[in-house]
Formats: C-alpha cells, structure tokens, sequence
C-alpha cells in the first residue's frame, strides 16, 4: 500500500472529533485508507443492498450494532443516519465514526444539518505525484503521468488506462449522476463531460459550452454542479484582488485526475498525447491538481486562483498565502525560453512582486534561478508551496 499523506491528519483528527468525513472520487483509495488506518473499527458499505435496507429500515437500531463506531462507506446514502448519529455522539463523546463518501455536496449538507461543530471533513483525491515518488514509483516523463492518471487501481491492479477510465466513467453515470440529479438522457450527459476535457484549462463559458451541448444554460450549470459535487473536475476562480479593474470574472475548468480527461478525449496511447492540441492544457491541469492535493492532503483548504486581464495578459496560478501572493506560470515545453516568464514580467510590473518570488513551471528537467524568475522543473513543483504553518 502506497502510504498516503493525508494520513497523519486524518489520525489527529481522529482524536479531536467524535466523528470524521473522508470524501473524494470513486476509486480514490478512500476505504482502503481507512481500514489500514482504523483496523479496530468494524467496516459496513451502505452500497450493499442488505445493509442499506437494514440500516434505513431502522437507523437506529442498526447503529446500536457498533456501540464503539465504526467506518461507514457511502455514508450519503441514508441522509437520516446522520441525525441518529448526532444523538450517539452526544451522550458518548468517546464513541468515533468514520464516515466516507464520493458525493460531496449531499455529505456536506448533512453535515450542516446535523452534525455541524461536531465533525471534521477531510478530501482524498488520487494519488499525488509526491505519494508515488515516496513509494519508488515516479514517472519517467510527465507525459506518463498525464496519460496515466494517478487512481490507486491503476497501479494496484497494473492496468491500462484505456482499460480503466472507461469502465469508471459508465459506473460514475449509473451510480453517482441518478442519485444527484434526474437525467433522463445519459448519452448526452456523457457528451457533456466530453465537451468540458475539451475545455479543460480554458476560461469557462456556461452559455458556449451549452449550445455545443444541445441543453440550456440552467441545465449546463446544473451538470457542472453534478460533476464538482462528484469530484470528476473543478473550476478554478480568478483572484479577488483587482489591480486594474479589467480582470476576468469566470472561472477556468480543470479535472481533478488528467488520466480521465486524457480518456475522454479519446486518446488512446502515449504517443497520441504528445502531438494532441490539448497537451499543454493538460500540462497545466497535471500541476494545478497536484498543488490541490498537497493543500488537501495536508487538511488544508485550497488557496489556488488564477489572473487575467481583458487584454489577454495571465498567470496560470497564483497562490494566496493570507495575502503573499506567489505567481506561477505552466509551460509544456521541455527547453527553457524567456518569453515563459513574459505573464509574470508584467504581473510583477503590475503589482511590484519580486522577481525572485516568481515561477515558471516547464517540463524540462534542470531548476535554477534566473534573471527573470525562477524555472522549476515539473517534478520540483511542490517547492512553490511553503510548507504549512
């Protein structure tokens, strides 16, 4: 088992919090973290047609089985389990429950109703390129690592990624997207997701991205929701902070794995991604999500945006640390070429940040200083992130 970093925190946690979420994707490696990490806690899956009928029959009697806790998977299934657990959290303080689920936005609005002050949420996405460094399991290109995704199956099971994503995207429509919103047309709905890997790292026009649907607006934004609350992709906002009052309001869209993007734009080997029109959007999309994951699998909330400007001028990333802002720009090239730095030339110039605090990300292999910022190889992008306080 590859060990995950989120781990010390969720055990921390663990001590403070009579009961803990744990969401994320399908397949993200969510139950196999928490038997290694709660080996004493009994492990039920409302998935199971014998226990969900069980347990929603009679909630509480069912929870009355596990008078210490116990790890619930797909917790969301039964909305009114969280009430009962409420009341068992309160007369015995001691008592943990590990609750996990893949649907995040009806978790979170239990959460609020009834167990609020009373739980800690904590995000598992798959795999980051730093847990599989740590394992002796990096990639030899970052072309590798987009194509194949980071799920732990893949890894697991020594699967192809034409063998994976597939079948993970059938099981996500029939399970996930019948249970959060009545889509009477799959087919569509699965063009949709193809539409949105075809924007991936663009600035997200709902209206657009519609009318190449063939649905409405309303209905486009009501999927995106569906694929956020799903963990399949997110929407990257642009910084708050105006320094010229002409910055782009809408948000950019990106996928949380790239292995799944990759497979819904129908590339089907390494080599294809090499010459693809979206490889430098994905590019882009591969080190975005792995800042997201090193915040999250650190319980840390995400701080990452983007800035643009009406004119066309942009910084891919910039990360908000209470206010110090850190610049970075996303670049596929593998040779390094000054005009990498020219967004951060005029953010800089903008805003009187220090060159020495700027970065470029690239896919080439050397990290060194320059006079115009700093160029990080792909595999020394995490050193953009200070380590939390």
């Amino acid at each position: 088992m590859i060990k995950r970093t989120l781990s010390d925190t969720l055990l921390g946690l663990s001590q403070k919090y009579p009961v803990v979420f744990l969401t994320g994707p399908r397949q993200s490696g969510k139950t196999t973290l928490l038997k290694s990490l709660f080996p004493g806690l009994p492990y039920v899956s409302l998935e199971d047609p014998d226990t969900f009928i069980l347990a929603n029959e009679d909630p509480r009697g069912y929870l009355a089985n596990y008078p210490g806790g116990a790890i619930i998977d797909e917790a969301q299934r039964i909305p009114q389990i969280f009430s009962y657990l409420q009341g068992i959290v309160d007369d015995k303080p001691e008592v943990r429950f590990i609750l996990s689920g893949s649907q995040n936005f009806l978790l979170m609005s239990q959460i609020s109703q009834s167990l609020a002050g009373r739980a800690a949420v904590l995000n598992l996405l798959p795999l980051s390129m730093e847990e599989m460094q740590a394992a002796g399991l990096g990639f030899s290109s970052y072309e590798d690592a987009i194509y194949k995704g980071l799920f732990p199956r893949i890894y697991d099971r020594h699967l192809e990624p034409y063998e994976f994503y597939p079948s993970y995207l059938n099981t996500f429509v029939e399970r996930d997207v019948r249970q959060l919103q009545n889509i009477g047309d799959l087919s569509t709905f699965t063009r949709f997701v193809r539409l949105c890997a075809g924007r991936v790292g663009q600035v997200l026009n709902v209206s657009s991205l519609a009318t190449d649907a063939a649905i409405s607006p309303n209905t486009a934004e009501a999927w995106l929701s569906v694929l956020e609350a799903s963990f399949i992709l997110f929407r990257l906002m642009p910084h708050h902070k105006n320094f010229n009052k002409r910055i782009i309001k809408r948000p950019k869209l990106y996928f949380y794995d790239t292995g799944l993007a990759v497979s819904l734009l129908f590339i089907e080997s390494r080599q294809q991604l090499d010459t693809h029109y979206a490889k430098g959007a994905l590019f882009e999309n591969l080190i975005i999500s792995e800042f997201l994951k090193y915040r999250l699998n650190r319980g840390r909330q995400p701080n990452l945006y983007f800035w643009r400007d009406n004119h066309g001028h942009e910084v891919d990333c910039v990360l908000d640390h209470a206010g110090e802002l850190t610049p970075v720009e996303l670049k596929s090239g593998k040779t390094m070429n000054k005009s990498y730095f020219d967004g951060l030339k005029y953010w800089n110039k903008l805003t009187g940040h220090p060159l020495e605090k700027s970065y470029v990300v690239y896919g080439g292999e050397q990290s060194l200083s320059t006079g115009f910022g700093q160029l990080l190889s792909w595999r020394d992008a995490l050193r953009v992130m200070p380590p939390p306080a």
